[in-house]
């Protein structure tokens, strides 16, 4: 089936430093033209409209506790958008020259004060970057999971970040769950936790 143009122009709308709106030139199926807008974190001539290319912005984190996995660690962060607090997995962008895995032990260490040691035993594609918030950006994710351990400490946070990392047992997520506002992400990662086997906390993974 032959693919129709859906855009004929993109204009860049701000100048910030995190996240910037583009204006798209869009084509509807009748052939008429409209103004479709999106938010990216990427630079002009970097974004995924122009290069068609899948490549990670950021991290999630799924830490579960390396000596008792049947714990896993959340955080409870204030999200400016929202003007209140969100149940969330430990997240966070990826610096420049940074591989996965290395944002996600910095990320874990900033946001938790904890060590995380990613665990690689899976499937590869299941490691590559998905899509997320699709009808407004084009900002792709990576989900690392691992192990945590140590002291939880909020020292690493910046001064812009209102977060308050936890521990949580099955209980408390099932009460988080039915209860509280939850990151969509953190919600379908956090039901296969409930379904996790605390000798193979991993074993979800498996899709062969």
């Amino acid at each position: 089936m032959e693919e129709r143009k859906h855009t004929i122009g993109l204009k860049k709308q701000t100048d910030n430093k995190f996240l910037n709106m583009y204006q798209a030139d869009a084509v509807d199926r009748n052939g008429d033209e409209f103004k479709y807008y999106f938010a990216t974190r990427r630079n002009d001539g970097d974004l995924m409209s122009q290069t068609g290319e899948l490549k990670a912005d950021g991290i999630v984190i799924y830490p579960v506790l390396k000596y008792d996995p049947s714990k896993i660690v959340l955080v409870r962060q204030y999200r400016y958008p929202l003007n209140t607090y969100i149940y969330e997995l430990p997240a966070g962008l990826i610096d420049q020259g940074e591989s996965e895995e290395e944002a996600a032990v910095r990320e874990l260490c900033e946001e938790t004060g904890l060590v995380f040691e990613p665990y690689t035993d899976y499937d590869a594609g299941l490691k590559r970057p998905f899509v997320q918030s699709q009808g407004m950006s084009d900002e792709c994710d990576v989900t690392v999971y691992g192990y945590a351990s140590g002291t939880l400490t909020s020292l690493g946070c910046e001064d812009t970040e209102d977060i308050e990392a936890f521990i949580a047992d099955k209980e408390e997520v099932r009460r988080i769950l039915r209860e509280e506002i939850v990151s969509m992400r953190a919600y379908y990662l956090l039901i296969q936790f409930l379904k996790s086997d605390k000798e193979k906390p991993f074993d979800f993974l498996d899709i062969e």
